[in-house]
């Protein structure tokens, strides 16, 4: 084994997240479950995916999932990405929504799939008041 290899599998052992991330990138695994935290620092819910737009190679959406317990009437709602700010002191996402507006939002349930509209992403879009990405 190499002392590069060496180090590589040390630093894996110790901390196996350690090559998922560096610096300004993260993995995609290690985005998910993340919590997300309006303006006052309440969390309102966590990220359950995002999606990515297959001609740019852009993330467009953060899908954050919000209410219901246990699982149990809980929805998601697509989240521009541009509107999400990671803040390290929480470890995790900042929206400038309130939990009520959160409650209006566009959202689908588990057996939804609102992305068969070809207007869904517009409106997502529209009611965060951000330009639809191209």
């Amino acid at each position: 084994m190499t002392d590069n290899t060496h180090n590589e599998a040390r630093i894996v052992t110790e901390n196996p997240g350690a090559l998922n991330e560096s610096g300004r990138l993260i993995a995609s695994d290690r985005v998910e479950g993340t919590k997300v935290y309006n303006p006052e620092g309440e969390h309102v819910g966590s990220i359950q995916n995002f999606m990515v737009d297959k001609l740019n190679g852009k993330v467009s959406y953060a899908v954050m999932s919000f209410g219901g317990f246990l699982g149990i009437g809980e929805r998601y709602h697509p989240l521009p990405w541009d509107a999400l700010t990671f803040d390290p002191e929480l470890g995790g996402y900042r929206v400038s929504v309130t939990r009520a507006q959160l409650e209006d939002a566009p959202s689908f349930a588990q057996d939804e799939d609102p992305w068969v509209d070809p207007e869904y992403g517009r409106n997502v879009y529209a009611f965060y008041g951000m330009p639809f990405y191209s």
